[in-house]
């Protein structure tokens, strides 16, 4: 994890590996351009950089190509004298703002992440990004330190150069300039975004961390050693504990595994707290399909398939970190979905923890069963609220692509606080509906329902079928992160490749609207 400190220092008087500085489009929606105006302006904090480039550090940049698109990156090196730091990285932000207005905290965070990542292998670098208010300083210093990050756990030794650097090594140290170290606002801001990104990181981690490296007894020993670290609950069910309970979907789905399941609950109580959250996480740790044995080509990065559980873990860890007045309890079903003599099979029935009995039409269809378990397990305890966070869904990818997931609630009020809390994070969601009558198609004739049923829609009637094992009477959303959980395509703003960490900064947020008025 990069450090990150507030500085006083000018972009021109910082020692350090680089300075970076913003760049937008010359007048929103190119009137500037169109009137003859510059093609990209600076943005405040640069002012001290192009003094020393005696004023011409737009026009240099406009001959290197640069043209302040949101995410572009031009690097420069710093002119012989008025700058100490030897490199200048040039960012993109977008269309500048018009008069009255500022540069948007996602714009912000972005083009903080996305020069982070250039700047991999450095050792310190001074952000001269406008920072107008605290929402900005934590914009950026929450892009930065998200932006910063690499999973090198399984990596041998030998990557490093001759000179002893690794340039794969996130960039080290952030130094915000401009920002008020004395200033309450500012510190909180900084203090938030490194507990926040610390926490994003440890979902990304073991999103990473493959298969044979995160069965569900090791995932369950993670979330044991944070609860000892910052003083949470913390209570595990074994395979033993499971049968007598009666968790027939989690067991269902990890019979077929060597490695056998876990239902973790970890969470965190404030004694000013006025509300109950309970989230709720799909672990499955490897899903291969089970009978309903995946094809070829999909099996690869299914290590990923327990990003839901690694963000209601993340989420629970920074709500105790932060102090948040609200009680949030942590609801992690891991199980590993695994083909053998012992696996479930289609057609099998399962008697749920709810009572209510479920033929397995496709065992493909697993992380339904785990979480219709645990939903019914986190509602017995009357919380005010249920959130659940899964890969559930290829139909969700379909309908929203890649970095979009879709929420899905018993309550529009709570869908819209939910919705409202990812766009105030600066994650991308969309409220879904959940049609009643796809419910028909999972009947069943020789149980209560069927995990599966009519193909169309497939995202929103996973969404009904969890909504069976939610009491009703408790308001209830369910996020599905299979688009933006694990990303196969290069990276971009501060989302690296792999393990994403897509949702634990909207439940952080929701606990946070929560424990600040309540969830009416």
């Amino acid at each position: 994890m990069s450090a990150l400190t507030l500085s006083t220092s000018s972009a021109a008087t910082l020692r350090a590996d680089a300075v970076v500085i913003g760049v937008a489009k010359g007048g929103s929606s190119g009137k500037a351009r169109r009137a003859g105006g510059p093609a990209v302006v600076l943005t405040p904090g640069a002012e001290a950089v192009d003094k020393a480039y005696g004023g011409k550090l737009a026009a240099t940049l406009e001959t290197l190509g640069a043209g302040g698109g949101e995410g572009e990156v031009t690097k420069l090196p710093a002119p012989a004298s008025g700058v100490k730091a030897p490199l200048v990285l040039a960012v993109g932000l977008g269309d500048a703002p018009g008069e009255q207005e500022t540069y948007g905290t996602e714009a912000l965070r972005r083009a903080a992440g996305a020069a982070a990542r250039a700047l991999a292998g450095s050792r310190k670098a001074g952000f001269a990004l406008p920072l107008e208010d605290a929402e900005a300083v934590a914009a950026v210093a929450e892009g930065a330190l998200l932006g910063a990050y690499s999973f090198t756990a399984y990596r041998g030794k030998g990557s490093e150069s001759a000179d002893g650097k690794d340039a794969s090594a996130p960039l080290a140290e952030v130094a915000l300039l401009g920002g008020k170290p004395r200033d309450k606002a500012h510190k909180a801001a900084v203090d938030r975004a490194l507990v926040v990104a610390e926490e994003v990181h440890r979902a990304r981690d073991l999103i990473n961390t493959p298969a044979n490296g995160l069965d569900p007894k090791a995932f369950a020993a993670e979330a044991r050693a944070a609860a000892k670290a910052h003083g949470l609950t913390f209570e595990v069910l074994d395979e033993k504990a499971l049968t007598k309970g009666g968790y027939g979907g989690i067991l269902g789905v990890g019979n077929g595994s060597s490695q056998p399941p876990r239902l973790v609950r970890i969470g965190w109580s404030h004694p000013k707290a006025k509300t109950s959250l309970a989230l709720v996480g799909k672990g499955i740790t490897y899903d291969s399909g089970g009978i309903s044995l995946k094809p070829a080509g999909h099996n690869e990065t299914m290590k990923c398939d327990m990003s839901g559980a690694a963000a209601v873990f993340a989420a629970v860890v920074a709500a105790a970190r932060l102090g948040l007045r609200a009680n949030v309890t942590g609801w992690l079903a891991l199980a590993e979905n695994m083909p053998s003599g012992s696996a479930t099979r289609p057609g099998d029935v399962l008697t749920m923890y709810s009572g209510k009995t479920v033929e397995v039409l496709n065992t493909d269809a697993e992380g339904r069963l785990v979480l219709a378990d645990a939903l019914t397990r986190a509602g017995e305890e009357a919380p005010d609220a249920i959130v659940d966070v899964a890969t559930l869904t290829g139909a969700m990818v379909l309908a929203l692509g890649n970095r979009t997931f879709g929420i899905m609630a018993n309550d529009d009020g709570f869908r819209g606080a939910v919705h409202e809390s990812a766009e105030e994070a600066g994650e991308a969601a969309w409220p879904m509906p959940l049609p009643g009558y796809l419910r028909k198609s999972m009947d069943s004739p020789v149980a209560d329902l069927a995990n599966i049923g009519e193909r169309m829609g497939g995202g929103l009637l996973a969404g009904v079928f969890l909504k069976e094992f939610v009491p009703e009477d408790t308001r209830w959303a369910h996020l599905d992160i299979a688009g933006p959980a694990f990303n196969e395509s290069g990276p971009f703003g501060y989302t690296p490749k792999g393990g994403t960490g897509s949702a634990v900064r909207t439940l952080v947020r929701l606990v946070e609207r929560t424990a600040e008025s309540g969830l009416d």
